[in-house]
């Protein structure tokens, strides 16, 4: 692990584990140590994606040996740092895109979503493992989506289902409502509920309306 490396990975646990950070799913990985960082160059390009998928495999095999409630893989990249929200949601489905074209050379989609992104069930799929993904960037409307540098959290999708499975879904979605509330002064708009409706419009944390479209189609 480079200088650069440990840095960007000690800024992520401080913007993480700081109070009023409204995640608990995201606090609770961060004090285990579930939280994986990969450093990727500029997000607009592909120069990193071979190495990324890479990093991304071995983190599902890990949590597929151990099944840990919450876990995350963060792919920070160094550049750029002024992108406002339509140009990182735009990167962001070109990174997402070109992953997935990769990926699929190998791998089908994971059974656990659809890969239709206007289904109430899509997912995001990588080795056959199903992601819900959250964007992070210095231009983010939302507090708790901005951090200094553009960046992919991917979670594993198991883990919505699990809490469920435990009774425990509800009260700790109903905890991170109230945290970024207080946090940005009013309820995120873009936040819904794990399968009612598509979760594609989430990613970016840009608030999108009903007619928003999304740029990523699945390889056949």
């Amino acid at each position: 692990m480079t200088p650069r490396t440990t840095n960007i990975r000690q800024a992520l646990f401080a913007f993480i584990e700081a109070q009023r950070f409204p995640c608990v799913g995201a606090k609770s990985a961060a004090a285990k140590g579930q939280i994986e960082v990969f450093e990727g160059a500029d997000l607009r390009c592909g120069s990193s994606d071979k190495a990324l998928l890479e990093a991304l495999y071995g983190f599902i095999a890990r949590y597929r040996d151990g099944h840990p409630l919450f876990c995350s893989f963060a792919a920070v990249f160094r550049t750029p740092m002024d992108l406002g929200e339509e140009a990182y949601e735009a990167a962001l489905w070109d990174r997402l895109g070109a992953l997935h074209r990769l990926d699929a050379r190998r791998h089908g989609w994971s059974p656990e979503v659809s890969a239709d992104p206007a289904s109430p069930r899509f997912g995001f799929s990588l080795g056959a493992q199903a992601f819900y993904i959250v964007g992070l960037h210095p231009g983010a409307s939302r507090t708790a989506r901005r951090f200094p540098h553009p960046a992919i959290v991917f979670n594993a999708h198991r883990q919505f289902s699990q809490l469920r499975r435990e009774g425990r879904y509800e009260r700790i979605r109903e905890r991170i409502l109230a945290r970024d509330q207080v946090l940005d002064g009013f309820a995120n708009p873009m936040l819904a509920e794990h399968g009612k409706v598509s979760e594609a419009p989430q990613y970016s944390g840009r608030r999108v309306g009903a007619d928003w479209q999304c740029p990523f189609r699945p390889q056949k």
